[in-house]
């Protein structure tokens, strides 16, 4: 990142902030809506992908333990309102499933973070940018990927481990399973442990490859994620009551051109 111009340091600032406050506001698609982004700036996933791990490691971390301990306050609250305690307490984890999700997505993420450290940028890429449009056509129809039937979120769940390892942007692919599996007051806080144990796996694979962390971009870039971090905490509470598909569809159409775009250029330019 040092041979770069200001201009793009002033882009991939203000794209930081954005990942921070779609991965607070959201719960997740920090990464899947701020890298295709990022490569339209500097096309090499292995620059982008330790600072979006690393920031992915601290601030869900953080969030995780903040609804921890919002979940035990508000268990005490009720305890001391209704002298007992509350027969549906569970705290702010769904940790069954979890352990079960994880056993499914392992053997994929590691796959997955070979195919990264071993396949050319431009291939990378292109599976990045493949996988995002699906999922912007899915967020401007209104019809995000949700399955019960436990053959096809099995599928999804190794899908998304996989796209995982390669990228990172995996979220859309396990959320639309978990969204069916966690009740929805466990779900935010539940991905966010889930995503800090697959970024574990994916710094470790980067440490033992001698991939780039790019340390020093972090003294500068985590404070940018920082600010999002707020502005995506005050959006996430005013959309905990509210479906907001107007927002996701604006979003849709944003990735759509980007991801068009960018084929254009990695592929045809």
């Amino acid at each position: 990142m040092e041979q770069l111009l200001w201009w793009q340091y002033a882009a991939i600032a203000g794209i930081f902030i954005w990942s921070g406050f779609v991965r607070t506001g959201l719960g997740f698609g920090g990464a899947v809506l701020a890298l295709p982004f990022l490569l339209l700036v500097h096309n090499d996933p292995l620059v982008f992908l330790p600072i979006i791990s690393i920031h992915l490691l601290i601030f869900s971390s953080w969030i995780a333990w903040r609804g921890a301990r919002k979940a035990k306050a508000e268990n005490k609250a009720t305890i001391s309102e209704h002298s007992e305690q509350p027969a549906t307490e569970q705290g702010n984890i769904a940790w069954g499933y979890l352990r079960k999700a994880l056993g499914i997505m392992i053997v994929p993420k590691l796959i997955g973070v070979f195919g990264l450290l071993t396949l050319p940028n431009d291939i990378v890429t292109g599976v990045i940018f493949v996988i995002v449009a699906v999922f912007a056509v899915s967020y401007i129809i209104n019809k995000p990927f949700y399955s019960k039937n436990p053959i096809v979120s099995t599928g999804l769940l190794m899908m998304g481990g996989y796209v995982s390892g390669t990228s990172l942007i995996g979220a859309p692919l396990i959320v639309s399973v978990f969204a069916t599996k966690v009740p929805r007051h466990q779900l935010r806080d539940t991905l966010f442990v889930l995503w800090f144990i697959l970024v574990c796996i994916k710094m470790a694979s980067f440490l033992i490859a001698g991939v780039d962390l790019q340390l020093i971009h972090q003294l500068w870039l985590l404070p940018c994620a920082f600010v999002g971090h707020l502005m995506g905490q005050h959006f996430h509470e005013r959309i905990q009551k509210a479906e907001t598909p107007t927002f996701f569809k604006f979003i849709g159409w944003a990735l759509l051109l980007v991801c068009a775009f960018g084929m254009y250029s990695t592929f045809w330019l």
